[in-house]
C-alpha cells in the first residue's frame, strides 16, 4: 500500500480564498502532469522547490479547470521523503474534490487519514511521538498548548524518553551481563543498579504527573455548576460566558436538561455545564433532569456549587457541601445584589477550607475574581518549560512501565539476584519503546493515525 501515489485534500472543508491538493508517492509528479499545464515550458521540465505558475484541466480536454500553482519537492528533500506534489489553487470545495478525482483517475489513490504522516514515520522522517505532534499542533485548543506540540514536533519529547530507555538498556545489558558472566569482576554493584533505577523511575513518575497539565490542555476541564433550583445556576452561566446562552425565568425548575458550552480562562479550556437545579422535581422530565444532572456532577472534574446569598442557608446546601466535598469545588454564593440572609461564616465553617466567593450573576459583580479562582482551583499549574504528555495511551503505556520498574527495584533492595528482575527490566524497556517507536506495535499505530485528518 505505501508503494502507491496517493492524493487528498490538504486544506481544511468549506470554501477558502486558496485550497491545496497534496499527493506523495513515485509517480507523483507524473500524475500532477497529466492535470497541470504551465504556462511557460522551461527546458528542464518542472524544477524541484519552485512555484509553477499554470492551469488546471481534464486530462485530453482544453476547458481549464482552474488557474493553480504547482510545487514539486523531490524525494527524500519532503515531508513523506518521497516525491510529493502540492497544487495550490482557489478554496472552491467543489474544484478541489474534482482535483482528486482527477487524480484518482490519473493513477493516484485516495489518501487514509494520516496517511502523509504515516509515510514520514515509516521513512523515517519523524518519530511516533512526533507524528502525534503534528496532530496535537493542528488541534491545539490554546497558544501553550500549541507551543508544546511544536516543542515536540521538533522532538523534545523523543529525546527525554529516549533518554530513559538509553538508561534501562544500559542496566539491562550490565544486570545481564552479571548473570552469564558471574565469575567476572564487572564494576557494577546493587547499589549503583538501585540508583539507577530510582532516576528513571523519577522520570517516568514526572511524565506520568505531567497527563494532568497535558489533558487540560488538549481536551479540556469539565466544570459542572450545581445547586439547588433558582439559586441563579443559569444565570451565572450565562454571565460567565457573556452571553445569553441558558433560559434565565423567575421560575424555579426552568433548566430541565443540561447545556455545555466552553469556556477559556487563560490558557485552558473549561467544558461548563449547566444543569437542571436539586430539589423536590415538580415533573416527571424536571426529575429526569435532576438525575442526569446528579450524574454530571458526580464525573465532572470540578464544580461550582451556587447558594443563594438573599436566603438562609439550608439543609439541602449543608448535604451538596458535605456530598462533594471529596471532589474539587468552589462555593459561589449568588445574588450578592440583594440584602445577604445567609450566614457566610456558618457556610464556611461547612465547607472546611474549600474556596468560597460572594458574587453577583446579574450585575457581574466580582466575576473576574470567580474566573481567577476557577483557574487556581480546577486547572494545573503550566510549567510550559517540562516535558507535558498529551495523551492518555501514553501516560497508561508508562504506568505499565513504573509498575515493572518499582517491582525490580523491591526485588532488588530484597537482596534477590540479578535472576529476578532482570525479566522486569527487559517488560520496563519494551513498553517504553512503544511509546518512543523503537517497539512498533500495531494497535499504537492506529491509536495515532486514527484521529488524523485526511491531507496530513
Amino acid at each position: 500500500m505505501l508503494e502507491d501515489t496517493i492524493i487528498a485534500i490538504s486544506t481544511p472543508p468549506g470554501a477558502g480564498g486558496i485550497g491545496i491538493v497534496r499527493l506523495s508517492g513515485g509517480r507523483a509528479l507524473a500524475t500532477a502532469r497529466k492535470l497541470f499545464r504551465p504556462l511557460k515550458n522551461g527546458p528542464s521540465g518542472i524544477p524541484a522547490r519552485r512555484v509553477v505558475l499554470g492551469t488546471l484541466h481534464e486530462p485530453g480536454k482544453r476547458e481549464t479547470l482552474d488557474e493553480a500553482f504547482l510545487t514539486y519537492y523531490k524525494a527524500p528533500h519532503s515531508y513523506t521523503r518521497e516525491d510529493v506534489v502540492e497544487l495550490s489553487c482557489h478554496g472552491s470545495p467543489v474544484v478541489l474534490e474534482e482535483i482528486v478525482r482527477l487524480g484518482v483517475q490519473a493513477g493516484a489513490r485516495r489518501a487514509h487519514p494520516g496517511e502523509f504522516t504515516l509515510r514520514a514515520c515509516v521513512n523515517g522522517r519523524l518519530d511516533i511521538l512526533q507524528a502525534g505532534a503534528v496532530n496535537d499542533l493542528i488541534r491545539s485548543g490554546s497558544l501553550t498548548q500549541a507551543r508544546i506540540s511544536s516543542r515536540q514536533l521538533a522532538g523534545s519529547l523523543s529525546r527525554r524518553v529516549m533518554r530513559l530507555r538509553k538508561d534501562l538498556v544500559h542496566l539491562a545489558a550490565q544486570v545481564e551481563a552479571g548473570i552469564e558472566f558471574p565469575e567476572e569482576a564487572l564494576p557494577t554493584t546493587p547499589a549503583g543498579h538501585a540508583r539507577t533505577l530510582d532516576s528513571v523511575i523519577s522520570g517516568l513518575e514526572r511524565l506520568v504527573e505531567s497527563y494532568g497539565t497535558g489533558r487540560a490542555l488538549s481536551e479540556g476541564i469539565t466544570l459542572a455548576i450545581t445547586g439547588r433550583t433558582n439559586v441563579g445556576k443559569s444565570t451565572l452561566f450565562n454571565a460567565l460566558l457573556e452571553e445569553d446562552r441558558a433560559i434565565v425565568t423567575p421560575y424555579p425548575g426552568t433548566t430541565r436538561d443540561y447545556l455545555r458550552e466552553q469556556l477559556v480562562i487563560g490558557e485552558v479550556v473549561f467544558h461548563l455545564v449547566d444543569m437542571a437545579g436539586l430539589g423536590k422535581p415538580s415533573h416527571p422530565v424536571e426529575e429526569e433532569g435532576i438525575a442526569k444532572g446528579q450524574r454530571i456532577a458526580a464525573e465532572a472534574d470540578g464544580l461550582l456549587i451556587v447558594l443563594d446569598g438573599s436566603q438562609k442557608e439550608s439543609a439541602e446546601d449543608a448535604r451538596l457541601i458535605r456530598r462533594f466535598r471529596a471532589k474539587k469545588i468552589v462555593l459561589v454564593i449568588n445574588k450578592a445584589d440583594l440584602p445577604r440572609k445567609i450566614d457566610i461564616k456558618r457556610v464556611r465553617s461547612q465547607a472546611g477550607g474549600v474556596p468560597l466567593l460572594t458574587v453577583s450573576a446579574l450585575r457581574g459583580t466580582h466575576l473576574d475574581r470567580l474566573r481567577s479562582q476557577i483557574r487556581i482551583s480546577f486547572a494545573p499549574t503550566l510549567d510550559t518549560q517540562d516535558e507535558v504528555i498529551l495523551h492518555a495511551r501514553q501516560r497508561d503505556i508508562f504506568l505499565e512501565a513504573l509498575t515493572a520498574l518499582r517491582e525490580a527495584r523491591r526485588l532488588l533492595k530484597a537482596g534477590h539476584t540479578e535472576d529476578f528482575y532482570a525479566e522486569e527490566l527487559r517488560k520496563a524497556i519494551s513498553l517504553v519503546g512503544r511509546v518512543s517507536g523503537e517497539v512498533q506495535a500495531e494497535d499504537v499505530m492506529d491509536d495515532i493515525f486514527s484521529r488524523f485528518c485526511v491531507g496530513k
